[in-house]
């Protein structure tokens, strides 16, 4: 083995840890970006769904991908993650809510037409979507607590009663007998709002 190959095999054998830093690093990074362009919209979904107000939707999704950035190392063990992830910014906005029970919620049209579908659709049409998504969310927010939580995943978010389960830390018998539940409130609640139209 010459001399030059000798230094290369010894490279070889024992990396720089600088060198392998900076590909971790770099590998982080681009699995962050991957996740940030993923679950973004559907973290902001969920946070929006709780808080109401697009600003503090927006900080905790931050928080959420600042909390991921603090535990990457655990990224690996991660089986689903976006259950993952929602679970994260459901426990951020959670805890948002408790310390800001005193803040008013915005029930302002043209934030709630923010989150709505607008393509091909008349300003009279997103109005009315938007008034139409104010009450139905006016009226889930009428509902318990318990049956409120599960509502919002499974109908906003489309999670399964396992992922609801995984997110709320409930069995999900639970998640099933409190979505029965909700439905049948909403129903309830819609039936009544109309007849007073």
């Amino acid at each position: 083995m010459s001399a030059s190959q000798a230094v290369f095999s010894g490279w070889m054998e024992i990396p720089d840890s600088t060198v392998l830093d900076q590909c971790r690093q770099h590998a982080d990074e681009e699995t962050l970006a991957a996740l940030v362009s993923q679950y973004a919209g559907t973290l902001y979904r969920v946070a929006f769904s709780v808080l109401r107000n697009p600003a503090d939707a927006e900080d905790a999704v931050q928080e959420a991908f600042l909390r991921v950035l603090r535990h990457r190392d655990t990224l690996d063990e991660v089986r689903d993650r976006r259950v993952w992830l929602i679970r994260i910014v459901w426990n951020i906005v959670l805890d948002r809510k408790r310390r800001a029970k005193t803040r008013p919620e915005t029930d302002d049209v043209a934030e709630l037409a923010r989150v709505l579908p607008s393509g091909g659709l008349s300003a009279e049409q997103i109005a009315s979507a938007a008034q139409h998504h104010a009450h139905v969310l006016a009226c889930v927010d009428r509902l318990p607590v318990k049956e409120r939580q599960v509502l919002m995943l499974s109908a906003f978010e489309e999670l399964n009663s396992v992922e609801i389960a995984s997110v709320l830390d409930i069995t999900e018998s639970s998640v099933r007998s409190r979505l029965f539940r909700a439905r049948n409130l909403m129903a309830e609640l819609l039936q009544h709002t109309r007849s007073l139209r």
